[in-house]
């Protein structure tokens, strides 16, 4: 699980969120800094006061990346195979708890609308017959 964490680009991934996190420790103390000089704003402590922010978002980012990484190992390693009972059930529960892989993924288009009849709203089915004919129009210009 932790090996994939150790791999040439998560070693670059860390030294990067390293990096990121020392220089905004260092831009919060320089700001900090600039603020209490003579030539200082409120702006700059504000930027100060922002900085450090910007480092606790950068390990909040680091390790969520970290479990996402680990989450994706767990479930590669772990792979269900298509038509295994289970064997007691606490099994049984669990799998019929799990929601399956068809039923996770959302379509991309909605599914379409029942049409409306001319009883129903006369005014939108005059509306989706004048669509329907510059749709088939178009098709014949085509």
């Amino acid at each position: 699980m932790f090996r994939s964490l150790l791999t040439p680009r998560w070693l670059l991934l860390h030294a990067l969120f390293i990096v990121a996190t020392v220089a905004t420790g260092f831009l919060a103390v320089w700001q900090w800094d600039r603020a209490h000089e003579a030539g200082g704003s409120f702006q700059n402590l504000g930027y100060a006061l922002q900085w450090p922010l910007f480092g606790v978002f950068t390990i909040f980012l680091w390790i969520r990346l970290m479990r996402m990484e680990a989450h994706r190992d767990r479930d590669e390693a772990e792979p269900e195979a298509p038509g295994t009972a289970p064997q007691d059930e606490a099994d049984l529960q669990v799998v019929e708890e799990a929601p399956s892989a068809a039923r996770r993924k959302r379509p991309l288009v909605p599914p379409p609308a029942p049409p409306v009849g001319a009883e129903d709203d006369p005014e939108l089915a005059a509306y989706n017959q004048y669509l329907a004919d510059l749709n088939e129009s178009d098709r014949r210009a085509s």
